[in-house]
């Protein structure tokens, strides 16, 4: 009841669908009852002499219970098309919420979690709604409005045979529960073996070239067979014990008509009841037993709806660690003065990231972070980005604390190039226009020649029409990072972020970024992440870090007549690069 509960609230706007089909579905039950009732009508006046006026009477209940039976199936019908509505409808809207919550989670998240499994909890999880609302709910009122309506009726007719249906029902509702508490955990189990093979299967498809080039194609086989094997298992064990679940209940109702018709048999011989009686209680004995009969189907069909609801609520309530204060501002124009102030970070406390590091960044100005891997350069421009919020301190952009404004108008102007850089299977324009798909083809390609990527995307087969490929596979790894820069330059926002921008380039295409990036100075606020310290000499400032705190700060010139840390690093990456 309490997942049934949660999952409640998101039926909001379509409640009313899910109202009409559940009162169709009582109509319907409604004259599922009477159609033997009709039929009791008819045996009775059939078992006497049949005269011209019983005859009359016949053809008037046989027109009756046709009528019944074809309002009953319109009803049915109804019922089935309202149901599937509403619950496909809903199923796509808690679909769209699920991505929708998915985005406001943290990068270490997703870090955290693996692909496949978030897109079974999208897809397949979500999925099991449909047979909560369009099977499982409305057949399980009909069920209970049947079996309450045919228990009155026949304790109506004979309270005598009644009380003897009811012998096996103590049994079965055993069985159920026992059953159920059996067989979810199964289905729990079975919803994240789904999750695993998607995880399985998205690794090596999109790793297949690693996998060839190591001719692990076996070993990568075998792994996506035992998380197959996994599922495989689970599903089979869930079907055994349905197996013996079901044909018990079968068994059950079974005893039941016996006894009826064994009974019926000795009241008709004993006490003169009338064979009309004991045929209708038969014929109600099928709809009494049918919900009870059908218990083992809706229990299993629960099961697997509740695991899937479970997940999905998983998803749904994980509380949002970056999202907008009450009365944050929308920052509507920005100049790009970016300050730390006393700023402290942290995933676990008794390892911080960075510590108290202190840094001006003023509008217009390029500043780069360097530094051994592993000091907090990254979580620098994480934090900048407001991907996290800092342990301690604050962080403001044109004097503004970044918790203070919305997240919308913070990422508007700020464009980030990862060190990973993305590319989605789409055209070289459409990748580059990502943050501004209305953008023209002539502003696409001012922003190309300023990424230094123009050249290059003019000597392929369809132009800027061309496809990159899945995670931009076929280009290379610098083509990739200049079209994620022209994207960050198309994007126009005032303060650009490049994480790595030259780790995967040549030395040409290093100083045409490079020319880029001094092009860019001036109208934006640059902050680059470099290892290359050849990519940073004309920088405003150079922040070069040491066990999350800033150890040196200056100008190329500055930090070299200092003799410290950077200076070290230079002469030494120097020293390497000769031949």
């Amino acid at each position: 009841m309490k997942i049934l509960l949660r999952l409640s609230k998101e039926t909001v706007g379509y409640r009313f669908l899910l109202a009409m089909a559940i009162l169709t579905t009582i109509l319907m039950t409604g004259l599922n009852l009477v159609v033997p009732r009709i039929q009791m009508f008819l045996i009775e006046s059939i078992s006497g002499e049949v005269t011209s006026e019983v005859l009359s009477e016949i053809v008037k209940y046989a027109l009756l219970m046709l009528g019944t039976i074809l309002l009953r199936e319109i009803f049915r019908g109804g019922a089935n098309v309202i149901a599937h509505q509403a619950a496909w409808n809903l199923v796509e809207k808690v679909r769209v919420k699920v991505y929708a919550k998915m985005q406001t989670f943290t990068t270490e998240y997703f870090a955290s979690v693996h692909t496949g499994d978030l897109m079974s909890r999208v897809v397949s999880d979500t999925a099991t709604l449909e047979q909560l609302y369009a099977h499982l709910i409305p057949e399980t009122i009909s069920n209970i409005i049947t079996f309450v309506g045919v228990s009155v009726i026949m304790f109506t007719i004979n309270p005598g045979l009644a009380a003897l249906t009811c012998i096996p029902i103590p049994v079965i509702i055993f069985l159920g529960w026992f059953y159920q508490k059996k067989i979810r955990p199964l289905f729990r189990s079975r919803q994240k073996y789904v999750g695993e093979m998607n995880t399985a299967l998205n690794d090596h498809f999109s790793g297949i070239s690693v996998v060839r080039a190591f001719g692990q194609e076996k070993r990568s086989a075998q792994r996506v067979h035992k998380t197959l094997r996994n599922f495989t298992v689970t599903m089979l064990r869930a079907l055994f014990r349905g197996a013996f679940f079901n044909p018990g209940v079968n068994f059950l109702t079974s005893c039941g008509l016996v006894i009826v018709l064994g009974a019926g048999g000795y009241f008709a011989y004993r006490y003169g009841t009338p064979v009309s009686e004991v045929l209708g209680f038969v014929f109600y004995l099928s709809l009494f037993y049918g919900p009870i009969a059908g218990l083992a189907q809706l229990m299993e069909g629960a099961q697997e709806a509740l695991a899937g609801g479970e997940r999905v609520i998983e998803i749904l309530d994980t509380p949002v660690e970056i999202e907008n204060s009450d009365g944050a501002r929308t920052l509507e124009t920005c100049k790009g003065n970016i300050k730390f102030d006393d700023v402290s970070f942290h995933y676990d406390v008794s390892k911080p990231i960075l510590k108290n590091v202190n840094l001006e960044i003023k509008p217009g100005t390029f500043t780069a972070l360097v530094g051994p891997t592993g000091v907090g350069k990254t979580t620098m421009v994480n934090l900048a980005a407001r991907f996290y919020d800092p342990s301690s301190g604050e962080i403001t952009l044109d004097g503004f604390n970044l918790r203070e404004l919305t997240l919308e108008s913070l990422r508007k102007h700020i464009a980030f190039v990862p060190q990973d850089t993305f590319l989605f299977n789409t055209t070289l324009a459409e990748n580059i226009a990502f943050a501004r798909p209305e953008a023209t083809l002539d502003e696409i390609v001012a922003a190309a020649k300023i990424a230094r990527i123009h050249d290059d995307i003019l000597e392929m087969p369809e132009g800027y029409e061309s496809i990159t490929g899945e995670r931009g596979v076929k280009l290379s790894g610098g083509q990739k990072q200049r079209v994620a820069i022209a994207r960050a330059v198309l994007a126009g926002a005032p303060v650009l972020i490049l994480d790595e921008a030259t780790s995967s380039v040549d030395a040409e295409t290093e100083r045409m970024i490079q020319r880029s990036i001094d092009e860019l100075t001036g109208s934006h606020t640059i902050i680059a992440i470099a290892h290359r310290l050849s990519t940073v000499i004309n920088a405003d400032q150079i922040a070069v870090f040491k066990d999350g705190e800033i150890a040196e700060l200056g100008t190329h010139a500055e930090l070299m007549n200092l003799g410290g840390l950077y200076k070290k690093m230079y002469d030494l990456q120097i020293s390497n690069e000769q031949p």
